[in-house]
């Protein structure tokens, strides 16, 4: 049957706001035209040093160890004997391009840029490099090219690993960083036979760039506090002491080479970033040499932050001065440093406190720093004057009238997107609903299953966010546990009025089954394989992609008979979700998936309860004929409850483990059993299919209580629309006036644009998992059989 017209014009309407809000927020604010500024005076250095210990947390740096010598003993000399040092705040998302960029070129990362995974430039920026006279840079291939990219003429070279290189699975990623320092050792050796390389490098305005990996690496994969991350600290410690001493013997240690070491971000204990915790957004900077005032010593220093005061504790004794700034200052620190022109799209302010020069220079280059931040807002003004752009706001009055009337189990879903623990207490009333209601009257034992299921799925919320912690056991519990409950239902299928119809029925189950327990040995070995640092089997990623591959099909091959076509899409979904597995998580479908049959069971209860319909048998309801339209009933207000709780399943399917509309809430350990190799698109890929196999499950189960209440799915779907635009609007109005929050901001996605963009993806989402439900209950795949032939 085709689609309304209406339904259709109402999905359109969707898109278009849907896009809307990417074409407001995810179009570039750069701004170009303006007049390159530069210190009429000279600099202090002719040339810079830029060491990025990518993920490098700034008390890591600077902690002592358990014996109380320093992580990093020669950074640790630099700081109190011979350079400024300092922390400098970040931006979310805290992930390493925009944090480059930041260091860079002085500006918070385009967001259009995330479309394209952070690694190319959407548009085209300045930055100290391209400034530079040479720029000579060593490193990552995700962060390198995009600088060499944006550059004008050719004078930004890069040296690159493989990106193969980048393994979570590594034996040790610390040899991410080795590889730059060899390298670099080994290009200074070698200019000295090349003179036209010789000359290069003798130049003024030169800068050279250290891309270092191996730490932020290490964090992914063990954590920031294992023995791994902090060996790699010293082992950066080790590899810049030896880099300074090859740069200061090859210019005769003639004291114009200035020396910045920060990070572009810093990370969880959990081992992420990319939101805004302080571990994610406080890096450190040390810099020393030609131009950089020495230490200050102090006798004692006030923080008005918590994680700035449990930080100072490990370096008290130091007594020298901590600077705090902001990221994008480095750049016009190190534009000061080398004399070229502040990158045309800096925000940063010069920070005057490291620079040891006369104050005649400081003034000169805050007076150039200030005119170049004036440029960029006269061209915006003229922008924004020729646009002629005006904000109407009045519409915000009346939804705010209409806020106040939304009733309590709407605002719960709402709250959800802000507080987890908001689904624990709607969970809690769903659970009351059949005693409210006296449906427990005429099913006492269905009652019961909801009631234990309901809470059982209210702990889930109450849990960490997914990937803080690892637990494999669990996992394997898991599996397990769906393998266990597989055996006791294939039993009831054979018998009675379950009884499956073919042995080639049983085979297919018992290759779903088969699959479970692949992928259960798959989690456990593989994570043993990288705990003892043995990289990702050859063998476990083959199962793991096969699984991955013919999982999704293999319903398709079962009976259409409800229970035994829900039960075959749990398992070819659970094969895949083991895999993504890292924790508690790999119980939640299976909760989900009872709590979801007890509602199936429960609105058959429902529906005679309302004397709607006779109670129909679920265990011989088949998908396959329950399209005729004329078995349709009309709408009954019990039906707009039905439509609730669906959206209300898919919210709890979304957030129930973790607030996956953060960055912050990926783990890569998640998809160690595909690849360890970095990789944003593939892995990006693998964490929607884990967010959407909840998802799945609950549509199926919606599809179910469609048709065995005989009402067109595409009434509901009309319900869940009005529903789900009623939770737009209370979304937006509950962040502006509730929540406080009156302005969007991409910098902080799980507070901001996220819900709007998730309320208003609802339907189109909806609309999809409709359809892919409908296809995974209905249809089914019939294999040629062989038949028998009778002599006459």
């Amino acid at each position: 049957m085709g689609i309304p017209v209406f339904i259709l014009a109402g999905l359109l309407v969707h898109v278009v706001f849907l896009a809307s809000i990417f074409d407001i927020y995810f179009s570039s604010p750069l701004v170009h035209g303006m007049t390159p500024q530069q210190t009429p005076l000279p600099p202090p250095a002719r040339r810079l040093v830029l060491f990025v210990a990518d993920g490098l947390r700034a008390d890591s740096l600077f902690e002592l160890n358990s014996n109380n010598t320093p992580q990093a003993p020669y950074l640790r000399a630099i700081l109190e004997n011979n350079g400024s040092w300092g922390i400098s705040h970040t931006r979310v998302p805290t992930e390493s391009r925009p944090g480059h960029v930041a260091l860079i070129a002085g500006f918070y990362e385009d967001v259009s840029a995330v479309a394209k995974g952070w690694k190319e430039n959407p548009v085209e920026f300045d930055s100290v490099f391209n400034e530079s006279k040479y720029t000579w840079s060593w490193g990552s291939p995700d962060i390198l090219p995009m600088f060499a990219k944006g550059a004008t003429g050719d004078h930004v070279y890069t040296f690159c690993y493989t990106a193969e290189s980048e393994d979570f699975g590594a034996q040790d990623a610390a040899e991410l960083d080795t590889w730059v320092f060899d390298h670099v050792k080994s290009f200074f050796n070698s200019s000295r036979s090349n003179q036209t390389l010789f000359s290069a490098l003798n130049e003024e305005k030169v800068v050279l760039f250290l891309h270092l990996l191996g730490i932020d690496t290490n964090g992914h994969a063990h954590r920031p506090y294992s023995k791994e991350y902090k060996e790699n600290i010293r082992k950066v410690d080790e590899g810049v002491k030896e880099v300074v001493s090859v740069l200061e013997s090859f210019y005769g240690n003639d004291g114009k080479t200035a020396y910045i070491l920060t990070s572009d971000h810093g990370m969880t204990d959990w081992g992420s970033h990319g939101a805004g915790h302080p571990s994610e957004t406080l890096t450190p900077l040390i810099a020393w040499g030609a131009g950089v005032n020495y230490p200050q010593k102090v006798t004692s220093q006030l923080f008005e932050d918590n994680f700035l005061k449990g930080i100072s504790r490990s370096f008290n004794y130091v007594k020298m001065r901590m600077l705090l700034f902001a990221q994008a200052d480095i750049a016009p620190l190190m534009a000061s440093l080398i004399g070229v022109p502040f990158p045309l799209n800096s925000v940063g302010t010069l920070p005057l406190e490291y620079l040891n020069n006369t104050d005649h220079f400081k003034a000169e280059s805050m007076f150039t720093n200030a005119v170049q931040v004036l440029e960029q807002f006269k061209v915006t003004k003229h922008m924004v004057k020729k646009k002629n752009v005006s904000l109407n706001n009045n519409y915000c009055c009346t939804c705010f009238i209409y806020l106040k009337n939304c009733k309590f189990h709407l605002m719960c879903v709402v709250f959800s997107f802000f507080y987890r623990s908001t689904l624990t207490v709607g969970l809690l009333v769903f659970a009351g609903w059949p005693v409210i209601t006296q449906l427990w009257v005429q099913a006492k034992r269905t009652t019961l299953i909801w009631t234990l299921l309901c809470v059982l799925l209210a702990v889930f919320p109450l849990m960490p966010v997914v990937g803080r912690e690892s637990n494999i056991p669990l996992v394997i519990a898991a599996g397990l546990t769906t393998l266990l409950i597989s055996c006791f239902s294939l039993a009831s299928f054979s018998r009675g009025e379950y009884k499956y119809q073919s042995k080639e029925d049983l085979k297919v189950y018992l290759y779903q089954m088969f699959s479970i327990a692949l992928s259960t040995y798959v989690v456990s070995s593989t994570h043993n394989s990288l705990k003892n640092k043995q990289g990702l089997p050859i063998f476990n990623q083959i199962i793991s992609w096969m699984t991955l591959a013919f999982s999704s099909a293999l319903p398709l091959l079962s009976p259409t008979l409800l229970f035994q076509r829900l039960f075959s899409i749990l398992l070819s979904l659970m094969a895949t979700y083991l895999l993504l597995s890292t924790g508690y998580e790999a119980l939640f479908p299976l909760v989900l998936s009872g709590l979801l049959l007890a509602w199936i069971q429960m609105e058959q209860e429902a529906l005679q309860h309302y004397g709607l319909s006779l109670k129909p048998k679920l265990a011989v309801f088949n998908f396959a004929y329950a399209t005729d339209i004329t078995q349709f009933r009309q709408l009954h207000l019990d039906d707009i409850r039905r439509s609730f709780f669906f959206v209300f399943f898919i919210v709890t399917a979304f957030f129930g483990t973790g607030n996956i509309a953060s960055v912050n809430s990926f783990d890569p350990a998640s998809v160690y059993c595909f690849l360890t190799v970095f990789s944003p698109f593939m892995m990006g890929g693998l964490l929607l299919l884990k967010v959407v196999i909840p998802f799945v499950l609950v549509s199926c189960a919606f599809e179910a209580v469609q048709v065995t209440t005989q009402l067109s799915s595409k009434s509901l779907f009309l319900i869940v629309l009005v529903i789900s635009d009623i939770m737009a609007l209370v979304s937006c109005f509950s962040q502006l006036f509730l929540l406080g929050k009156f302005a969007f901001s991409v910098l902080s996605p799980p507070c901001s644009i996220s819900h709007y963009v998730l309320v208003m993806s609802l339907t189109i989402f909806m609309m999809l998992m409709n359809g892919l439900a409908q296809l995974l209950t209905t249809k089914r795949l019939e294999l040629s059989r062989r038949t028998k032939h009778h002599s006459t």
